[in-house]
């Protein structure tokens, strides 16, 4: 290499972290604003359908209709992830959620009680729609924002500004419920969805993929019919890609399926779980509910913030540090189950925030780095269609369990599924040794 050629290298090394971190950062801010409305307008929505219902299952078709509607918009997410570049997608989504919930808080206001849930969870199936294409979009953004060496750095501060924003969400959004009411509550979410939007605005992706235009076909019948069925077998070959990859990846196979048995016990953190755990098995009241919850997202920030600050002693053994988070994990879920002290569950929920954290964290590390930039949409695309999949088997199933057996025995359920995973992980760490040693190649090449 000459010295100019050095020189202009080292100069287009030092001016392109700069313009990479600044979009990684308005995407940081976009979520966060984005998850920041998407907890607020639940809340309000769960709160106001409650409350001119008097019917519980009313207010679980809220969370029930989102899930699905994310489930069917990531079958199809490989399609549109490829066809697009992805700032543009991301903005798409945030504008046309923005649009729809503006109508649907403007209904709200107008109707009052009056309001037709047809009408509503018409209007949340089609916000979620758009929202199933934001979370492969971002994961797929962010090795391409950040450089090789900063990825993981990069994911903990994702996973720090996620749960910084759950923890404060949950906690000051049923404030504003009680404070000044579903309706405004509503309100102030549609605004949170327009700061969403403007931070969108500035992404910008330095090497932007190829998107996929399809030429105009010759005006002959014959060659139409030709061109289409390219097309068609085209997206067909875009939607299974990353399915196949999932199946034909040893290491990226085992991450899902790890995945998928840690999904299957994860529901039981959600709300209703948890509210039957604190009274029957802590003898406690529902503001105790409140302190687990704000206690595991304090302990998940602290996670993140761990995991960023010993980035280097975890760089290259993303693996070992995937399985020690799902081990302890597992271990303080079944000292959880057994538990009956308060203080004590208290402090066991925050313990879980670090290894939970731990574990994503290398995982999704260990993902994006597993296959090409252009592959990585269509396997976040597939990853979402089956963990939203899984979780809703896990909501009923887990439901099932805690009404024939017990609360207790379905928190120590899911802490034997988390050591079916760790197992599962183990026993397939070849498959990761052949990893680490194509990257440490890669890297000396």
């Amino acid at each position: 290499m000459t010295t100019s050629s050095a020189s202009s290298a080292a100069t287009s090394r030092s001016r392109l972290p700069f313009a990479q971190h600044r979009s990684f950062y308005y995407l940081i801010g976009t979520q966060t604003v984005s998850n920041a409305a998407d907890i607020i307008y639940i809340m309000g929505l769960v709160s106001f359908v409650l409350a001119g219902t008097d019917s519980i299952m009313a207010g679980v078709f809220v969370p029930f209709f989102r899930i699905a509607s994310q489930l069917l918009s990531g079958l199809i997410a490989p399609l549109v992830l490829t066809r697009f570049y992805l700032p543009r997608l991301l903005l798409f989504c945030q504008l046309g959620q923005f649009l729809i919930f503006s109508v649907l808080a403007a209904y709200l206001w107008t109707a009052g009680i009056q309001a037709s849930l047809t009408l509503v969870f018409t209007l949340i199936f089609a916000m979620s729609f758009l929202d199933g294409w934001t979370t492969p979009a971002r994961n797929s953004l962010v090795p391409r924002l950040v450089d090789k060496d900063g990825l993981l750095r990069a994911n903990g501060i994702v996973s720090v500004s996620d749960q910084m924003i759950r923890c404060a969400g949950w906690a000051m959004g049923g404030i504003l419920v009680a404070w000044i009411g579903a309706l405004p509550t509503l309100m102030l979410a549609a605004v949170f969805y327009a700061f969403a939007m403007i931070f969108t605005i500035f992404i910008r992706e330095p090497h932007q993929h190829t998107a996929v235009h399809v030429s105009s076909p010759a005006p002959a019948s014959e060659e139409e019919h030709i061109h289409a069925k390219l097309v068609e077998k085209r997206h067909l070959r875009t939607l299974t890609e990353g399915w196949k990859l999932i199946w034909r990846t040893r290491s990226i196979r085992t991450m899902i399926f790890m995945d998928m048995v840690d999904m299957l016990g994860g529901s039981v953190w959600v709300g209703v779980f948890m509210l039957a755990f604190v009274q029957q098995a802590l003898g406690q009241g529902e503001e105790w509910w409140g302190f687990l919850n704000t206690a595991y997202f304090g302990g998940a920030i602290g996670g993140g913030l761990l995991v960023v600050g010993l980035v280097d002693r975890l760089q290259g053994r993303e693996f070992i540090a995937m399985l020690s988070g799902v081990a302890i994990y597992s271990i303080l879920t079944i000292v959880f189950a057994l538990n009956t002290i308060p203080l004590l569950a208290l402090f066991i929920v925050i313990a879980m925030g670090p290894a939970t954290e731990l574990a994503a964290v290398s995982r999704r590390t260990l993902l994006q780095q597993s296959v090409g930039r252009e592959q990585l949409p269509k396997v976040f695309s597939a990853q979402d269609a089956i963990l939203n999949f899984t979780f809703c088997i896990s909501l009923l199933g887990m439901g099932w369990v805690a009404e024939q057996f017990g609360i207790v025995n379905l928190y120590v359920l899911a802490g034997l599924l988390s050591i079916c995973a760790f197992g599962y992980g183990l026993f397939n760490r070849r498959a990761f040794r052949q990893y680490a040693d194509n990257i440490n190649t890669s890297n000396e090449l």
